[in-house]
């Protein structure tokens, strides 16, 4: 991809820019390939043929054809990278999370196939690095909330069946950990007990981090590595700094996808949705198809 690309900044721009297979081609190969050297992907030689009418490249060390698609997670598609793209863009950039079927009437393809596209984007969209969260002087939010029906909404009959307990009984636990001018993370946990939570919280917080909870004694303790401060919401929501409000703004959104969009969750698929969440919801006023530059060829 030459130097002067003017990458699309908008869905109709992106549209168009990838219509053009060449201009498609020459930005997948920049992003499987940022230092211009291209490798094969089974054995890593540099030594390679390129056959550019049908856009592939034949390895002279282990005498096999390879496309860009290959080790990817585009890789065993008979999609084009056309709708690959377009289907990258979608799934990043819609704020409430987007249906296969919306997926499928847009891209003009099968509901399956559209199944398929965004789980494997989901995978690609899991960090590889590992990088606490927080530091001396950062601000690190920490709540929990649960995904599952509503009793208000049930009938009384299904009520008794599903509600028979308080808390995670028939429910997903989900833990959040915001950073002020950061990244957001969420994991579905266990329970809600101190061992689960804290547990999370010394895994993705640096140690000397503000932390700012609800007063729930699962959080009791943390003062002993972290600067903890709670905050009662019993008596008041806000507290000079000390507040958890940016992550009721994160469960608003992400529940606010769950009814709208995806309508009916099973806890195995709460996982992927989180990470597609987490990855669309940052300080970044912004997402755009850049996010596919270290995320969308991570390896199977």
């Amino acid at each position: 991809m030459s130097k002067t690309l003017q990458l699309p900044k908008t869905l109709q721009e992106a549209v168009s820019f990838f219509s053009d297979p060449q201009k498609t081609f020459d930005y997948a190969v920049s992003l499987r390939w940022p230092t211009g050297k291209v490798t094969c992907p089974r054995c890593e030689s540099t030594e390679h043929s390129f056959i550019s009418t049908r856009r592939i490249w034949f390895c002279k060390g282990c005498k096999k054809q390879f496309t860009v698609k290959v080790g990817t997670i585009f890789e065993d598609s008979a999609l084009g990278m056309d709708k690959w793209m377009i289907a990258v863009w979608l799934i990043v950039n819609c704020k409430n999370g987007i249906s296969s079927y919306e997926v499928a009437r847009a891209l003009g393809i099968t509901q399956k196939s559209a199944w398929f596209m965004m789980h494997r984007v989901r995978l690609a969209m899991h960090s590889k690095e590992f990088v606490q969260l927080g530091g001396s002087g950062k601000e690190v939010e920490v709540d929990e909330t649960f995904i599952g029906g509503a009793a208000r909404f049930m009938h009384a009959d299904k009520r008794k069946l599903k509600i028979t307990d308080r808390g995670v009984k028939g429910k997903a636990a989900i833990m959040g950990m915001l950073e002020r001018g950061g990244e957001i993370r969420a994991a579905v946990v266990p329970t809600r007990r101190k061992h689960d939570l804290q547990a999370q919280i010394r895994a993705h917080v640096k140690a000397q981090s503000a932390i700012y909870s609800d007063a729930l004694l699962s959080y009791q303790g943390l003062n002993r590595d972290f600067a903890h401060k709670t905050i009662d919401h019993a008596e008041s929501y806000v507290n000079g700094q000390v507040h958890t409000n940016g992550l009721e703004n994160f469960w608003s959104l992400l529940k606010r996808g769950l009814k709208g969009t995806y309508v009916n969750v099973e806890p195995f698929t709460c996982s992927g949705i989180l990470t597609n969440r987490c990855s669309g919801t940052t300080i970044a006023p912004r997402r755009t198809i850049s996010l596919v530059t270290v995320t969308a060829f991570i390896k199977l």
